[in-house]
């Protein structure tokens, strides 16, 4: 068992790394366009840890607190269903700006660049404007609002409420879609597909 004096809370997101379609069009579009600053360019022969051959370029963009947006361009596995549009419930990035005459001068700059841009949309806690980069990745721009803090304080009472309600509500239809074993499940996904895999071949002998 790990010491738990070593066990120190997660700080921060270093970074988050996504596929893109083109690393000097991605680079374009979050630094000319955005203005992350372009921290870092890696390109790579094969994958860390398995030593795989499989050519990259690591692409790192910083944003204002230091933490990083990066992306792997890699077009010998790229497909074009990777850049298609991402729904937003599947993944999408917000910007924080530090008020609404910002978030709404970005959205003038943004919509002068040519693309779709809409909003704002307000959340109550945040008052936000949503758009796609070039790879199909949603993106928000959001700012906090001055209730923001009281809100989230008062949501925090009824978290666990909240998700025992929501896990009562739709647990049959999860079960459904999805097994009971595999919402039951406490393990990371790699090591529920195993078991899965593992299952299943017992299941033809």
């Amino acid at each position: 068992m790990p010491d738990p004096t070593a066990l120190r809370p997660l700080s921060a997101i270093h970074h988050l790394a996504l596929r893109c379609r083109d690393a000097e069009q991605t680079r374009w579009f979050y630094e000319d366009i955005l203005g992350l600053k372009l921290a870092a360019a890696l390109s790579l022969e094969k994958s860390p840890g398995t030593e795989q051959e499989r050519p990259f370029l690591h692409l790192f963009l910083e944003l204002g607190d230091g933490n990083y947006i990066a992306f792997f361009d890699e077009p010998g596995h790229a497909k074009p269903e990777h850049f298609e549009l991402k729904d937003s419930f599947d993944i999408h990035i917000a910007f924080e700006t530090d008020s609404a005459a910002s978030m709404l001068a970005w959205k003038e700059k943004i919509a002068a660049a040519g693309d779709f841009i809409f909003g704002p949309i307000d959340h109550d806690f945040v008052e936000s404007v949503y758009f796609f980069d070039p790879n199909g990745y949603a993106l928000e721009l959001t700012h906090k609002t001055g209730q923001h803090d009281a809100v989230l304080v008062e949501e925090e009472r009824a978290t666990r409420r909240q998700i025992a309600d929501w896990t009562a509500r739709t647990r049959a239809r999860k079960i459904e879609l999805f097994g009971a074993d595999a919402i039951d499940s406490r393990c990371t996904a790699l090591r529920a597909t195993r078991h899965s895999a593992k299952n299943s071949r017992a299941e033809t002998t």
